[in-house]
This record gives structure tokens, C-alpha cells and sequence, in this order.
């Protein structure tokens, strides 16, 4: 078995509108003389237009969030997995805004990824939900496990299940959980965490590729793992053995700043500074998702792409 490498493999709105004011009914009572006037000077012209407005400033309370998934431009099949899940309430119960981001880049031939992927996904989702976010909504929740434990413990479930259901593959995972302004990531693999702010982006994870760890040992040039020969080659997945070790950080979100997951099918195909124009200079983060794959696609799509961009208040 290898799963280390990865497998290339007409209506009303139609009518026309007349051009001009319809002629002035001389049984029409008027409401005022300079309402007379305005309409008798207007001598069959067309009514100006009032003076356009400014949209309001969005007046973000809580964060927002987009996702997209695309199979990208040469593969067969999607075998990336994404879910996104938040929660925020307002009672006197008081309770902070909750969510868990996920992004799993399966790996493996013919349909093993595309399953590996979906199952360490949902086995995360529903193993946090459970044990963090449940009992936030129970009268107390002094039993709740920390966050940076029962993350580790959802994935290290997660690998056991795709070990046992899918012998041939294997993913990468990372998530985010957030709870009012502090994030923590879990990860394993070569998917990606950023933490963009005006115009920087500072990279959360540590790529688990036999690259990336070539140039942390000073053996290649980190210029060159974009291009090296086994690039796509990771010492470190979810479905290799029982055992694993995840990667698991903890920081605050500043204020007006960016959260965003991505599988390498972004980041191996966009610059990280397109990445980060893209973010800030998009109305929302669900737009700016959009065009994050379509610049990947244009990029050559040679991977399947996924995004999921965490928006913060301030």
C-alpha cells in the first residue's frame, strides 16, 4: 500500500418600458401647483433619475464564512471533503459563537481518496459536535474535555476509521475550531491553515511532505519544492497506520482579519499574494471562494480545489 502518493489520475420583465412620461390625464387632480409645474416642464422628456446611493457599510457582529469545492480541471473526481459548521445565539444564556471548519484532501486510486476523505471528515464533525459543542448547550459544562484534546482525539478516531474502511487510501485534515475569538487548528498532512490580516498572510501549519521537510534540513532549496520530483509525496496521513501525531496550535483571531483553509490544489496553483488580493478586495467571503477556484482553474486546475474562508468582526 502507498498512500503517501498521490494519483494524478418571455415575462413581464422582457416588455419594453416607454421611452417617455405618458401624456398628462387633464382630469387628474394634481397635489400641488410645483408639482404641476415639474411635470408640465418636462415637455415629453424622460423623468431624471434620482441621484444613486451608497450601500451602508456592513455591520459585521459575528463572523461569516464561505466554502466551494471544484474538481478542478484534469481529474475525474472530486476527492476533497469539505463541511463548515457554526452556531450563534443570542439569549441570556449568554453562549459564545462556535464553529468547526474542516478541509480533507483524500488521496489514493479510483475512489479509495474520494472516500478517505469524507470519512475522516464526517467522523470530526460529528466526534466535536458531540463532545465540545453539545455541551455548551447543557446547563453546565464543567465535564466538556479541553479544546486542543478532543481534537486530537476526534482525528486520531478518524484515522482508525479510515484505516479500517479504507485499506487502500488515505487524506490529508485540517480544521479549525472557533469559539469567539480563539482558534484551534488540528492538522495532518499537506492542506493548509492561513491567517491573513491587511496584506499578510502567516502560515499556521507545517506541510507533512518529504519536500518540505527536505528544505527544513537545509538538503534542497525552499524555492524548488514547488517543483521537485516528489512534491506530492507526504511522510504524515490519516489511513497510513494506527498510529499518528497531529499537529494542534491555539491563537486569537484579531479583529477584521481572515481565516482560510485550503487543500494544495489552491495553493500549489495560486500565488499567495493572488491569494490574499482575492481575500481582502472581495465583498464577502463566499465571493471571494468563487474566484479562489476560478483562479486555480485558470491556473491549470491540475488538482481538485477547496476553500473555506472564515471572515472576522472588528
Amino acid at each position: 500500500m502507498n498512500v503517501f502518493r498521490r494519483l494524478f489520475n418571455s415575462s413581464e420583465a422582457d416588455k419594453q418600458l416607454p421611452a417617455t412620461e405618458p401624456a398628462l390625464d387633464r382630469d387628474v387632480e394634481l397635489d400641488s401647483e410645483d408639482e404641476a409645474r415639474a411635470l408640465a416642464g418636462l415637455n415629453g422628456a424622460t423623468r431624471p433619475l434620482p441621484a444613486e446611493e451608497e450601500p451602508p457599510a456592513l455591520d459585521l457582529r459575528h463572523l461569516m464564512f464561505g466554502q466551494q469545492s471544484d474538481i478542478g480541471m484534469v481529474r475525474k473526481n472530486n476527492q476533497d471533503a469539505i463541511h463548515s459548521f457554526y452556531a450563534i445565539s443570542d439569549s441570556v444564556d449568554n453562549r459564545p459563537g462556535f464553529g468547526i471548519f474542516i478541509v480533507a484532501d483524500g488521496m489514493g486510486g479510483h475512489h479509495d481518496g474520494e472516500i478517505a476523505a469524507s470519512i475522516a471528515a464526517r467522523t470530526v464533525l460529528n466526534e466535536l459536535i458531540r463532545s465540545l459543542y453539545l455541551p455548551m448547550l447543557a446547563a453546565g459544562d464543567d465535564d466538556r474535555p479541553p479544546i486542543a484534546e478532543a481534537i486530537e482525539t476526534a482525528i486520531i478516531n478518524a484515522n482508525s476509521a479510515v484505516v479500517r474502511g479504507v485499506p487502500e487510501g488515505g487524506t490529508t485534515l485540517t480544521l479549525a475550531v472557533i469559539q469567539d475569538d480563539l482558534v484551534c487548528v488540528g492538522h495532518v498532512g499537506d492542506s493548509r491553515a492561513y491567517l491573513i490580516r491587511g496584506r499578510e498572510a502567516e502560515q499556521l501549519t507545517r506541510d507533512h511532505s518529504y519536500v518540505q521537510r527536505l528544505a527544513e534540513l537545509g538538503q534542497i532549496d525552499a524555492a524548488d519544492a514547488s517543483s521537485h520530483l516528489i512534491k506530492n509525496v507526504l511522510y504524515r496521513a490519516l489511513g497510513q497506520t494506527e498510529q499518528l501525531e497531529v499537529d494542534i496550535m491555539t491563537r486569537r483571531l484579531p479583529p477584521q482579519s481572515y481565516l482560510l483553509l485550503c487543500s494544495d490544489g489552491l495553493w500549489g496553483q495560486v500565488k499567495e499574494y493572488e491569494i490574499i488580493s482575492t481575500v481582502v478586495n472581495n465583498p464577502n467571503p463566499q465571493a471571494a471562494c468563487r474566484e479562489l477556484i476560478a483562479r486555480a482553474n485558470a491556473s491549470g486546475g491540475v488538482d481538485n480545489v477547496s476553500a473555506i474562508l472564515i471572515q472576522v468582526p472588528g
